[in-house]
Protein backbone atom coordinates (compact mmCIF):
# COMPACT_ATOMS: atom_id res chain seq x y z
CA UNK A 1 0.00 0.00 0.00
CA UNK A 2 1.28 3.47 -0.87
CA UNK A 3 2.01 6.04 1.80
CA UNK A 4 -0.19 8.57 0.00
CA UNK A 5 -2.91 8.68 -2.61
CA UNK A 6 -1.28 11.79 -4.09
CA UNK A 7 2.16 13.35 -3.79
CA UNK A 8 2.54 16.90 -5.12
CA UNK A 9 6.08 18.14 -5.66
CA UNK A 10 5.98 21.94 -5.61
CA UNK A 11 3.75 24.43 -3.80
CA UNK A 12 3.00 26.96 -6.55
CA UNK A 13 0.07 26.06 -8.79
CA UNK A 14 0.47 22.52 -7.49
CA UNK A 15 -0.86 23.68 -4.13
CA UNK A 16 -4.26 24.33 -5.78
CA UNK A 17 -4.60 20.63 -6.67
CA UNK A 18 -5.94 20.00 -3.17
CA UNK A 19 -9.61 20.35 -4.11
CA UNK A 20 -12.77 19.35 -2.24
CA UNK A 21 -13.15 16.39 -4.59
CA UNK A 22 -9.96 14.97 -3.07
CA UNK A 23 -10.95 15.50 0.58
CA UNK A 24 -10.81 11.75 1.21
CA UNK A 25 -7.34 11.37 -0.31
CA UNK A 26 -4.14 11.21 1.70
CA UNK A 27 -2.03 13.96 0.15
CA UNK A 28 1.61 14.97 0.56
CA UNK A 29 3.03 18.30 -0.59
CA UNK A 30 6.80 18.53 -0.92
CA UNK A 31 8.45 21.96 -1.06
CA UNK A 32 12.17 22.57 -0.81
CA UNK A 33 12.05 26.37 -0.96
CA UNK A 34 9.77 29.23 -0.05
CA UNK A 35 6.09 28.26 -0.04
CA UNK A 36 3.84 29.44 -2.86
CA UNK A 37 6.02 29.09 -5.92
CA UNK A 38 7.63 31.55 -8.31
CA UNK A 39 4.60 33.68 -9.18
CA UNK A 40 3.86 34.68 -5.60
CA UNK A 41 7.39 35.06 -4.29
CA UNK A 42 9.75 35.90 -7.17
CA UNK A 43 7.68 36.46 -10.28
CA UNK A 44 4.33 37.77 -11.45
CA UNK A 45 2.97 39.36 -8.30
CA UNK A 46 5.98 41.20 -6.84
CA UNK A 47 7.20 42.31 -10.26
CA UNK A 48 3.80 43.74 -11.21
CA UNK A 49 3.66 45.62 -7.92
CA UNK A 50 6.99 47.17 -8.89
CA UNK A 51 5.76 47.83 -12.44
CA UNK A 52 2.70 49.66 -11.14
CA UNK A 53 4.90 52.03 -9.16
CA UNK A 54 7.26 52.46 -12.12
CA UNK A 55 4.33 53.25 -14.41
CA UNK A 56 3.21 56.07 -12.13
CA UNK A 57 6.69 57.63 -12.21
CA UNK A 58 6.85 57.26 -15.99
CA UNK A 59 3.39 58.84 -16.30
CA UNK A 60 4.59 61.88 -14.40
CA UNK A 61 7.50 62.34 -16.77
CA UNK A 62 5.05 62.79 -19.65
CA UNK A 63 2.95 65.44 -17.91
CA UNK A 64 4.31 68.18 -20.13
CA UNK A 65 2.62 66.93 -23.29
CA UNK A 66 -0.73 67.10 -21.46
CA UNK A 67 -0.22 70.68 -20.37
CA UNK A 68 0.64 69.73 -16.81
CA UNK A 69 3.52 71.03 -14.72
CA UNK A 70 5.03 69.95 -11.44
CA UNK A 71 7.69 67.78 -9.91
CA UNK A 72 7.73 64.08 -10.82
CA UNK A 73 7.77 61.69 -7.84
CA UNK A 74 11.08 60.29 -6.63
CA UNK A 75 11.37 56.57 -5.93
CA UNK A 76 11.87 55.62 -2.28
CA UNK A 77 13.25 52.16 -2.98
CA UNK A 78 13.13 50.75 0.57
CA UNK A 79 9.50 51.87 0.88
CA UNK A 80 8.62 50.38 -2.52
CA UNK A 81 10.38 47.11 -1.73
CA UNK A 82 8.83 46.83 1.72
CA UNK A 83 5.36 47.50 0.34
CA UNK A 84 5.80 44.59 -2.05
CA UNK A 85 7.17 42.04 0.35
CA UNK A 86 5.10 43.29 3.25
CA UNK A 87 2.18 41.91 1.24
CA UNK A 88 3.81 38.89 -0.39
CA UNK A 89 5.74 37.35 2.51
CA UNK A 90 2.74 37.01 4.88
CA UNK A 91 0.74 35.28 2.13
CA UNK A 92 3.55 32.78 1.61
CA UNK A 93 3.94 32.21 5.34
CA UNK A 94 0.18 31.84 5.79
CA UNK A 95 -0.07 29.26 3.03
CA UNK A 96 2.78 27.30 4.51
CA UNK A 97 1.24 27.31 7.98
CA UNK A 98 -2.16 26.30 6.62
CA UNK A 99 -0.68 23.27 4.89
CA UNK A 100 1.32 22.40 8.00
CA UNK A 101 -1.57 22.48 10.44
CA UNK A 102 -4.86 23.45 8.80
CA UNK A 103 -5.37 20.75 6.16
CA UNK A 104 -6.37 17.48 7.84
CA UNK A 105 -5.70 15.31 4.78
CA UNK A 106 -2.43 17.05 3.78
CA UNK A 107 1.09 16.49 5.10
CA UNK A 108 3.71 19.08 4.22
CA UNK A 109 7.31 17.93 3.76
CA UNK A 110 9.86 20.75 3.58
CA UNK A 111 12.64 18.96 1.78
CA UNK A 112 14.24 18.31 -1.57
CA UNK A 113 12.83 15.32 -3.46
CA UNK A 114 14.00 13.03 -6.23
CA UNK A 115 12.84 9.74 -7.65
CA UNK A 116 14.35 6.55 -6.28
CA UNK A 117 11.90 4.28 -8.08
CA UNK A 118 8.51 4.28 -9.82
CA UNK A 119 6.18 6.66 -7.93
CA UNK A 120 8.72 6.64 -5.11
CA UNK A 121 10.50 9.75 -3.89
CA UNK A 122 13.49 10.04 -1.62
CA UNK A 123 13.67 13.20 0.49
CA UNK A 124 16.71 15.11 1.69
CA UNK A 125 15.47 14.39 5.23
CA UNK A 126 16.10 10.69 4.67
CA UNK A 127 12.43 9.78 4.32
CA UNK A 128 11.00 7.83 1.40
CA UNK A 129 7.45 8.39 0.14
CA UNK A 130 5.35 6.38 -2.28
CA UNK A 131 2.15 7.51 -3.96
CA UNK A 132 -0.62 6.16 -6.14
CA UNK A 133 -0.27 9.40 -8.06
CA UNK A 134 2.62 11.86 -8.24
CA UNK A 135 2.26 15.36 -9.70
CA UNK A 136 5.44 17.20 -10.64
CA UNK A 137 4.86 20.95 -10.33
CA UNK A 138 8.46 21.92 -9.66
CA UNK A 139 8.62 25.06 -11.80
CA UNK A 140 11.76 26.59 -13.25
CA UNK A 141 14.77 28.62 -12.14
CA UNK A 142 16.91 31.40 -13.62
CA UNK A 143 19.40 30.20 -16.22
CA UNK A 144 22.81 31.73 -15.53
CA UNK A 145 25.47 31.59 -18.28
CA UNK A 146 28.67 29.85 -17.27
CA UNK A 147 30.73 32.96 -18.03
CA UNK A 148 28.86 34.71 -15.21
CA UNK A 149 28.43 31.82 -12.79
CA UNK A 150 32.12 30.93 -12.97
CA UNK A 151 33.46 34.47 -12.74
CA UNK A 152 33.25 34.91 -8.99
CA UNK A 153 31.63 38.31 -9.60
CA UNK A 154 28.43 38.99 -7.63
CA UNK A 155 25.26 39.02 -9.71
CA UNK A 156 21.50 39.13 -9.26
CA UNK A 157 18.67 37.19 -10.85
CA UNK A 158 14.93 37.78 -10.62
CA UNK A 159 15.10 35.69 -7.42
CA UNK A 160 17.23 38.28 -5.63
CA UNK A 161 17.16 41.68 -7.32
CA UNK A 162 13.80 42.78 -5.91
CA UNK A 163 15.08 42.46 -2.34
CA UNK A 164 18.27 44.51 -2.68
CA UNK A 165 18.89 47.20 -0.06
CA UNK A 166 19.53 50.17 -2.33
CA UNK A 167 19.12 51.13 -5.96
CA UNK A 168 22.37 51.11 -7.93
CA UNK A 169 23.34 54.11 -10.00
CA UNK A 170 24.10 51.84 -12.97
CA UNK A 171 22.61 48.44 -13.77
CA UNK A 172 23.71 46.04 -16.51
CA UNK A 173 21.00 43.56 -17.52
CA UNK A 174 21.90 40.46 -19.52
CA UNK A 175 18.89 39.33 -21.54
CA UNK A 176 16.43 40.48 -24.17
CA UNK A 177 13.20 38.73 -23.21
CA UNK A 178 10.22 39.29 -20.88
CA UNK A 179 12.13 39.46 -17.61
CA UNK A 180 14.90 41.69 -18.95
CA UNK A 181 12.66 44.38 -20.44
CA UNK A 182 10.29 44.43 -17.46
CA UNK A 183 13.14 45.05 -15.02
CA UNK A 184 14.70 47.57 -17.40
CA UNK A 185 11.44 49.53 -17.26
CA UNK A 186 11.17 49.28 -13.47
CA UNK A 187 14.68 50.35 -12.60
CA UNK A 188 15.08 53.00 -15.28
CA UNK A 189 11.80 54.57 -14.10
CA UNK A 190 13.27 54.70 -10.61
CA UNK A 191 16.29 56.64 -11.89
CA UNK A 192 18.79 53.85 -12.55
CA UNK A 193 21.01 54.09 -15.64
CA UNK A 194 20.21 50.82 -17.46
CA UNK A 195 22.28 48.99 -20.06
CA UNK A 196 20.55 46.03 -21.72
CA UNK A 197 22.73 43.37 -23.36
CA UNK A 198 21.10 40.62 -25.44
CA UNK A 199 22.32 37.90 -27.75
CA UNK A 200 19.19 38.44 -29.88
CA UNK A 201 16.93 41.39 -30.70
CA UNK A 202 14.52 42.47 -27.97
CA UNK A 203 11.43 40.25 -27.66
CA UNK A 204 12.37 38.34 -30.80
CA UNK A 205 9.43 35.93 -30.64
CA UNK A 206 6.85 38.68 -30.99
CA UNK A 207 5.35 39.91 -34.24
CA UNK A 208 7.86 41.83 -36.37
CA UNK A 209 5.92 45.11 -36.41
CA UNK A 210 5.50 45.06 -32.62
CA UNK A 211 9.07 44.20 -31.74
CA UNK A 212 10.59 46.70 -34.18
CA UNK A 213 8.44 49.52 -32.81
CA UNK A 214 9.27 48.50 -29.25
CA UNK A 215 13.00 48.41 -29.94
CA UNK A 216 12.88 51.99 -31.22
CA UNK A 217 11.18 53.13 -28.02
CA UNK A 218 13.50 51.05 -25.82
CA UNK A 219 16.59 52.69 -27.30
CA UNK A 220 15.23 56.07 -26.24
CA UNK A 221 15.15 54.94 -22.59
CA UNK A 222 18.03 52.49 -22.20
CA UNK A 223 21.36 51.72 -23.72
CA UNK A 224 20.49 48.65 -25.79
CA UNK A 225 23.15 46.33 -27.19
CA UNK A 226 21.83 43.31 -29.10
CA UNK A 227 23.28 40.35 -30.97
CA UNK A 228 26.27 40.25 -28.62
CA UNK A 229 27.16 37.82 -25.84
CA UNK A 230 29.28 38.22 -22.71
CA UNK A 231 32.73 36.70 -23.03
CA UNK A 232 34.12 37.69 -19.63
CA UNK A 233 32.88 39.23 -16.38
CA UNK A 234 35.19 40.93 -13.91
CA UNK A 235 35.24 43.34 -10.99
CA UNK A 236 33.38 43.44 -7.72
CA UNK A 237 30.20 44.90 -6.26
CA UNK A 238 29.93 48.53 -7.31
CA UNK A 239 32.38 48.14 -10.20
CA UNK A 240 31.47 45.31 -12.57
CA UNK A 241 32.68 45.03 -16.16
CA UNK A 242 31.23 42.77 -18.85
CA UNK A 243 33.35 42.09 -21.91
CA UNK A 244 31.25 41.47 -25.05
CA UNK A 245 31.74 39.35 -28.16
CA UNK A 246 32.12 42.42 -30.37
CA UNK A 247 35.20 43.51 -28.39
CA UNK A 248 33.46 46.25 -26.41
CA UNK A 249 32.74 46.37 -22.67
CA UNK A 250 29.94 47.68 -20.47
CA UNK A 251 30.18 48.57 -16.80
CA UNK A 252 27.76 48.88 -13.93
CA UNK A 253 27.38 48.84 -10.17
CA UNK A 254 25.24 45.70 -10.28
CA UNK A 255 24.69 42.90 -12.78
CA UNK A 256 21.25 41.36 -13.34
CA UNK A 257 21.12 38.07 -15.25
CA UNK A 258 17.80 37.67 -17.06
CA UNK A 259 18.76 35.27 -19.84
CA UNK A 260 15.87 32.84 -19.44
CA UNK A 261 14.64 30.11 -17.11
CA UNK A 262 15.22 26.36 -17.13
CA UNK A 263 12.79 23.72 -15.82
CA UNK A 264 13.73 22.01 -12.58
CA UNK A 265 13.18 18.52 -13.97
CA UNK A 266 16.92 17.89 -14.06
CA UNK A 267 16.94 17.91 -10.25
CA UNK A 268 14.38 15.12 -9.85
CA UNK A 269 16.39 12.07 -11.03
CA UNK A 270 13.60 11.48 -13.54
CA UNK A 271 15.04 8.28 -15.10
CA UNK A 272 14.66 6.48 -11.78
CA UNK A 273 10.96 7.24 -11.89
CA UNK A 274 10.58 6.29 -15.55
CA UNK A 275 9.76 9.87 -16.50
CA UNK A 276 10.91 11.18 -19.89
CA UNK A 277 12.22 14.72 -20.32
CA UNK A 278 13.73 16.85 -23.05
CA UNK A 279 17.43 17.74 -22.93
CA UNK A 280 16.68 21.02 -21.13
CA UNK A 281 14.89 19.18 -18.30
CA UNK A 282 11.34 19.96 -19.47
CA UNK A 283 9.16 16.99 -18.64
CA UNK A 284 7.27 15.39 -21.53
CA UNK A 285 3.50 15.18 -21.06
CA UNK A 286 0.52 14.22 -23.22
CA UNK A 287 -2.65 16.25 -23.71
CA UNK A 288 -3.95 15.08 -20.33
CA UNK A 289 -0.75 16.14 -18.51
CA UNK A 290 0.37 12.52 -18.03
CA UNK A 291 4.07 11.71 -18.19
CA UNK A 292 5.62 8.55 -19.62
CA UNK A 293 5.43 6.92 -16.17
CA UNK A 294 2.04 5.48 -15.11
CA UNK A 295 0.51 7.49 -12.28
CA UNK A 296 2.92 10.41 -12.72
CA UNK A 297 1.67 13.78 -13.98
CA UNK A 298 3.41 17.11 -14.63
CA UNK A 299 2.20 20.68 -15.07
CA UNK A 300 3.27 24.30 -15.19
CA UNK A 301 6.81 25.44 -15.90
CA UNK A 302 8.09 21.92 -15.24
CA UNK A 303 6.50 20.69 -18.46
CA UNK A 304 5.12 23.65 -20.43
CA UNK A 305 7.05 25.41 -23.15
CA UNK A 306 5.19 28.62 -22.28
CA UNK A 307 6.24 29.49 -18.73
CA UNK A 308 3.08 31.39 -17.84
CA UNK A 309 1.10 31.39 -14.61
CA UNK A 310 -2.29 31.39 -16.35
CA UNK A 311 -1.19 28.35 -18.34
CA UNK A 312 -0.06 26.60 -15.16
CA UNK A 313 -3.40 27.39 -13.55
CA UNK A 314 -5.26 25.91 -16.53
CA UNK A 315 -3.15 22.76 -16.41
CA UNK A 316 -3.72 22.49 -12.65
CA UNK A 317 -7.48 22.47 -13.24
CA UNK A 318 -7.04 19.78 -15.89
CA UNK A 319 -4.91 17.59 -13.62
CA UNK A 320 -7.27 18.08 -10.66
CA UNK A 321 -10.23 17.01 -12.81
CA UNK A 322 -8.43 14.03 -14.30
CA UNK A 323 -7.26 12.79 -10.90
CA UNK A 324 -10.82 12.89 -9.58
CA UNK A 325 -12.47 11.62 -12.77
CA UNK A 326 -10.20 9.10 -14.51
CA UNK A 327 -13.19 7.75 -16.44
CA UNK A 328 -13.89 11.09 -18.17
CA UNK A 329 -10.61 12.93 -18.47
CA UNK A 330 -10.29 16.26 -20.24
CA UNK A 331 -7.30 17.52 -22.25
CA UNK A 332 -5.46 20.79 -21.80
CA UNK A 333 -6.51 23.48 -24.27
CA UNK A 334 -3.36 25.01 -25.75
CA UNK A 335 -4.97 26.61 -28.80
CA UNK A 336 -4.89 30.28 -27.82
CA UNK A 337 -2.51 30.87 -24.92
CA UNK A 338 -1.89 34.62 -24.52
CA UNK A 339 1.11 36.37 -23.05
CA UNK A 340 1.88 39.88 -21.90
CA UNK A 341 5.01 41.86 -21.11
CA UNK A 342 4.54 44.49 -18.44
CA UNK A 343 7.19 46.88 -19.66
CA UNK A 344 6.49 50.34 -21.05
CA UNK A 345 4.62 50.31 -23.28
CA UNK A 346 2.83 47.09 -22.39
CA UNK A 347 2.83 44.33 -25.00
CA UNK A 348 0.27 41.53 -25.34
CA UNK A 349 0.01 38.74 -27.86
CA UNK A 350 -2.09 35.69 -28.71
CA UNK A 351 -2.07 33.31 -31.66
CA UNK A 352 0.05 33.54 -34.79
CA UNK A 353 2.39 36.36 -35.70
CA UNK A 354 2.29 37.50 -39.31
CA UNK A 355 5.55 35.63 -39.93
CA UNK A 356 4.04 32.40 -38.59
CA UNK A 357 0.88 32.88 -40.65
CA UNK A 358 3.02 33.36 -43.76
CA UNK A 359 5.04 30.21 -43.05
CA UNK A 360 1.85 28.22 -42.52
CA UNK A 361 0.88 28.83 -46.15
CA UNK A 362 -2.64 29.93 -45.29
CA UNK A 363 -4.36 32.92 -46.86
CA UNK A 364 -4.41 35.70 -44.31
CA UNK A 365 -5.01 39.43 -43.99
CA UNK A 366 -3.75 41.96 -41.46
CA UNK A 367 -4.64 45.34 -40.03
CA UNK A 368 -2.54 47.70 -37.94
CA UNK A 369 -4.29 50.53 -36.14
CA UNK A 370 -2.52 53.21 -34.07
CA UNK A 371 -4.07 54.08 -30.71
CA UNK A 372 -3.83 57.69 -31.86
CA UNK A 373 -6.53 57.07 -34.47
CA UNK A 374 -9.16 56.90 -31.70
CA UNK A 375 -10.58 59.56 -29.41
CA UNK A 376 -8.95 58.18 -26.28
CA UNK A 377 -5.66 57.90 -28.11
CA UNK A 378 -5.94 61.61 -28.86
CA UNK A 379 -6.60 62.27 -25.17
CA UNK A 380 -3.41 60.44 -24.25
CA UNK A 381 -1.39 62.18 -26.99
CA UNK A 382 -0.30 58.68 -28.00
CA UNK A 383 1.82 58.49 -31.11
CA UNK A 384 3.49 55.08 -30.77
CA UNK A 385 0.97 52.44 -29.62
CA UNK A 386 -0.70 50.03 -32.04
CA UNK A 387 -3.09 47.10 -32.36
CA UNK A 388 -2.23 44.55 -35.05
CA UNK A 389 -4.60 41.75 -36.05
CA UNK A 390 -4.10 38.71 -38.26
CA UNK A 391 -7.16 36.94 -39.71
CA UNK A 392 -7.81 33.91 -41.88
CA UNK A 393 -9.29 35.09 -45.17
CA UNK A 394 -11.52 32.08 -45.82
CA UNK A 395 -13.02 31.54 -42.35
CA UNK A 396 -12.99 35.28 -41.50
CA UNK A 397 -11.75 34.42 -38.00
CA UNK A 398 -8.87 35.89 -36.05
CA UNK A 399 -5.72 33.81 -35.90
CA UNK A 400 -3.48 36.36 -34.15
CA UNK A 401 -3.67 39.56 -32.14
CA UNK A 402 -0.76 41.75 -31.03
CA UNK A 403 -0.96 44.99 -29.08
CA UNK A 404 1.64 47.45 -27.84
CA UNK A 405 0.47 50.30 -25.67
CA UNK A 406 -1.50 51.38 -22.64
CA UNK A 407 -3.41 48.47 -21.04
CA UNK A 408 -2.51 46.08 -23.87
CA UNK A 409 -2.84 43.13 -21.47
CA UNK A 410 -6.47 44.09 -20.85
CA UNK A 411 -7.46 45.22 -24.34
CA UNK A 412 -6.44 41.86 -25.81
CA UNK A 413 -8.94 39.90 -23.71
CA UNK A 414 -11.99 40.28 -26.01
CA UNK A 415 -9.80 39.13 -28.89
CA UNK A 416 -8.77 36.03 -26.93
CA UNK A 417 -12.46 35.41 -26.25
CA UNK A 418 -13.37 35.73 -29.93
CA UNK A 419 -10.64 33.28 -30.94
CA UNK A 420 -11.51 30.80 -28.19
CA UNK A 421 -15.21 30.69 -29.03
CA UNK A 422 -14.94 30.90 -32.81
CA UNK A 423 -16.48 34.31 -33.41
CA UNK A 424 -15.91 35.68 -36.88
CA UNK A 425 -14.45 39.14 -37.30
CA UNK A 426 -17.76 40.64 -38.55
CA UNK A 427 -19.67 39.06 -35.64
CA UNK A 428 -17.27 40.50 -33.11
CA UNK A 429 -16.96 43.93 -34.72
CA UNK A 430 -20.65 44.59 -35.28
CA UNK A 431 -22.39 42.10 -33.01
CA UNK A 432 -21.98 44.22 -29.87
CA UNK A 433 -21.71 47.81 -28.67
CA UNK A 434 -18.29 49.35 -28.17
CA UNK A 435 -18.27 52.14 -25.60
CA UNK A 436 -17.32 55.53 -27.02
CA UNK A 437 -14.82 57.06 -26.44
CA UNK A 438 -13.19 54.21 -24.51
CA UNK A 439 -9.79 52.85 -25.49
CA UNK A 440 -11.49 49.62 -26.62
CA UNK A 441 -12.35 51.46 -29.84
CA UNK A 442 -8.78 50.63 -30.86
CA UNK A 443 -9.85 46.98 -30.98
CA UNK A 444 -13.13 47.75 -32.73
CA UNK A 445 -11.48 49.82 -35.44
CA UNK A 446 -8.69 47.29 -35.97
CA UNK A 447 -11.34 44.62 -36.55
CA UNK A 448 -13.20 46.84 -39.02
CA UNK A 449 -9.94 47.58 -40.84
CA UNK A 450 -9.36 43.91 -41.71
CA UNK A 451 -10.01 43.54 -45.46
CA UNK A 452 -12.42 40.60 -45.27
Amino acid sequence: MSDFDLIIVGSGSGNALVTQELDSWRIAIIEQGVFGGTCLNRGCIPTKMLVHAADRVADARSWGRLGLAGTAPVADWPAIRDRVFGRVDPISAGGREYRRSGSPNVTLFEARAEFVGPRTLGLSTGETLTGEHVVLATGARPDVPGVVAGSGVPYDTSDTVMRMDDLPARLVILGSGFVAVEFAHVFSSFGVDVTLVGRSPLLRRFDHDIRMRFQELARERWRVLTEVTPTAVSGSAGDIAVRLSDGTSVTGDRLLVATGRVPNGDRLNLPAGGVSARPNGRIVVDDYQRTSAPGVWAMGDASSEGQLKHLANHEERVVAHNLAHPDRMVPSDRRFVPSAVFTRPQIASVGLTEEQAMLSGRQYVTSLLPYGNTAYGWAMEDSSSVCKLVADRSSRTLIGAHLMGEQASTLIQPLIQAMSFGLTVPEMARGQYWIHPALTEVVENALLALPL
